[in-house]
């Protein structure tokens, strides 16, 4: 007679922690988290045209919402491949409309994806409470500080050279 061993499902759970980021706490380890992307951006990837509308970007976030999303994630600046860089005011004139009216529609955190400490500083203010940095916060030494200051969380990423390269 031959005997099998049988893993039980709970011996291989993750362990959970909290990822404390401003006004907002997400416990991390028992599911998997999914983050929606607004790119508001006249060259976004989605060709939705929401960067030239604030009041669509957000109706847009309240749906991923309503659709599961765990946290909203707001960029104003294309990092896809040869995408130029824009100004921090150009940048801060895309996200703060979309954020401002989604901080007070939704309990989820926002997040901004930038690597501008004026963008993430401004953001924050307005009430985001992540940033994703693609950079890993190489691109700006004073991106640390505003993070730190406001008490937001952070996700670095990484990158092989620049968007524009």
């Amino acid at each position: 007679m031959q005997t099998t061993s049988v893993l039980k499902l709970d011996s291989r759970r993750r362990k959970e922690f909290e990822f404390i980021c401003a006004q907002h706490t997400l416990k991390l380890g028992n599911t998997t988290k999914v983050m929606g992307i607004l790119n508001v951006t006249c060259d976004s990837f989605s060709k939705d045209g929401i960067y030239k509308d604030p009041e669509r970007a957000k109706d847009l976030g309240l749906q991923m919402v309503e659709e599961g999303a765990d946290i909203i994630d707001i960029g104003g600046e294309s990092t896809r491949p040869g995408a130029q860089s824009i100004s921090a005011q150009e940048e801060r004139m895309r996200v703060l409309p979309v954020i401002s009216k989604l901080v007070k529609e939704i309990k989820v955190p926002v997040s901004i994806d930038t690597s501008k400490s004026e963008v993430a500083d401004a953001g924050l203010g307005e009430g985001a409470s992540i940033i994703n940095d693609i950079s890993g916060l190489k691109a700006d030494s004073r991106m640390a500080k505003v993070i730190a200051r406001f008490g937001a969380g952070c996700v670095l990423m990484h990158i092989k050279g620049t968007p524009r390269t």
